[in-house]
């Protein structure tokens, strides 16, 4: 049984976040998937250089809208993780279904209230003490997926 991850950045505004996220990504065997708008142009020299040569190797979806992304993809309501500083479960506690979409906010302004209420059943936190204001989000996308796949079969997650 194939294991099938997706990270979805929604309104990501860091390209090199984008380029390092997209990296980690292939080496995870996941698919990236970004929401407009974003706050770069992914053709951008950094993003390229943030993902280095793999960038063309991301199996990589850009979507115009989120209603556009879910009705496409058509996640159901236990292939969703969604992840906030607000969120009320710790992501070691994610489910691991074998299609899993990890969905994150921008940078600065984390996910619109629409995301967070229409998941309000999958909202999780990375936790972090409160020395720092919070992970940077290709960290955060780092621990988030690798513990996902952790929970799976690893031996056969490839």
């Amino acid at each position: 049984m194939k294991i099938e991850r997706h990270v979805v950045l929604v309104a990501p505004q860091v390209h090199w976040n984008t380029g390092n996220i997209g990296r980690t990504c292939l080496g995870a065997g996941a698919s990236l998937h970004l929401i407009k708008p974003l706050g770069f142009s992914i053709d951008t020299r950094e993003v390229k250089r943030a993902g280095l040569d793999y960038w063309h190797r991301v199996n990589l979806s850009v979507w115009n809208s989120f209603e556009a992304f879910k009705t496409e993809m058509n996640p159901q309501n236990d292939e969703v993780a969604v992840f906030a500083k607000t969120g009320e479960k710790s992501f070691w506690n994610i489910p691991c279904p074998q299609r899993l979409f990890l969905i994150f906010g921008s940078e600065t302004r984390g996910l619109p209230d629409s995301i967070l209420s229409m998941y309000r059943h999958a909202v999780y936190h990375i936790p972090i003490t409160d020395k720092i204001r919070c992970l940077n989000l290709s960290t955060a996308v780092g621990i988030a997926l690798y513990e996902s796949l952790r929970h799976s079969d690893p031996v056969h997650a490839w």
